[in-house]
């Protein structure tokens, strides 16, 4: 990683986990049960990538309101939709970003309450932060909304779901990929533009960016599930094929899915030359996305 990008970077990362603690109700906040296991899971860490993404449009696009809420907001409904894939009716995942999931440190109660309560305050921060500006919140509510509906991704897991029990097409495997992690990435970058008072086409061209970043990485997560270590990703690895989960790699093979994600990488970077990125820096994250499978 270039010493430049890395600090760039971990700055960023920096300023997202110093909004998630402002913008989250405190752990002791009654009942303190919920609030401990909300911010428990979203204090684990991870890479923060759609916050991440989400800051640096902002400000490649010149942005002067406050993008912080948004880049929570976005982080509480990724989360959100984490501690319910872990659920035992979901994918029965015991380790998520290092350690125990969140069922797994409380109770399957507890976790599924924590992510409806991030899933119903992702929406209610949008909507007080940025009152002043109504017009900039309906357009980030609308679009974070649209993002984890029944027809992205919600609709992409219902359909990841029951791919598992019937044959899996490249074009279902595509949706799922298009809506279950491609759909949030693209609000990241989108929001990102939408909060920076872009222009439509701008908005337009970041979304994009995000719909092919967000194939990417989800190309690359199947090729590190097959290759990779739980050290490495924080997460149980080889669940894929326990659970019989169609992905890139089981489809087309290993060699394939690299050079899928080596397609999608391209795209993102055709995407980030519309865009100002004077630092380089949304491209130099393509890259070094790509560049965990080498």
């Amino acid at each position: 990683m270039d010493s430049d990008f890395k600090t760039k970077f971990e700055t960023l990362q920096s300023r997202v986990e110093s909004a998630i603690d402002a913008h989250l109700p405190s752990a002791t906040t009654r009942p303190p049960l919920l609030h401990q296991a909300m911010r428990y899971s979203m204090e684990a860490g991870g890479k923060r990538l759609r916050p991440v993404l989400l800051l640096a449009i902002w400000e490649n696009l010149g942005g002067t309101l406050d993008p912080e809420p948004a880049a929570v907001a976005i982080e509480c409904l990724h989360t959100y939709s984490l501690i319910h894939d872990d659920l035992p009716s979901m994918d029965d995942g015991d380790l998520r970003r290092g350690r125990p999931s969140c069922h797994r440190k409380f109770d399957e109660a507890t976790a599924v309450l924590a992510g409806d309560a991030l899933l119903t305050h992702a929406f209610a921060l949008l909507g007080r932060a940025y009152s002043s500006t109504p017009r900039i919140g309906i357009d980030l509510v609308s679009e974070l909304g649209a993002a984890a509906g029944s027809t992205r991704l919600i609709g992409g897991q219902m359909e990841d779901i029951l791919a598992e029990s019937s044959p899996c097409s490249a074009a279902r495997l595509r949706f799922i990929h298009e809506n279950k992690t491609a759909a949030l990435m693209s609000a990241a970058t989108s929001m990102g533009a939408i909060a920076a008072e872009a222009s439509p086409d701008r908005v337009n061209t970041a979304r994009s960016l995000g719909k092919h970043l967000g194939l990417a990485f989800q190309i690359i997560d199947d090729i590190l599930d097959a290759t990779g270590t739980p050290e490495e990703l924080g997460k149980n690895v080889g669940s894929d094929v326990a659970s019989r989960k169609n992905t890139f790699v089981s489809l087309f093979g290993i060699n394939a899915a690299r050079e899928a994600a080596r397609e999608e990488t391209s795209r993102a970077l055709g995407c980030s030359r519309q865009l100002p990125d004077e630092s380089g820096f949304i491209a130099d994250l393509a890259r070094w996305m790509q560049h965990r499978i080498k």
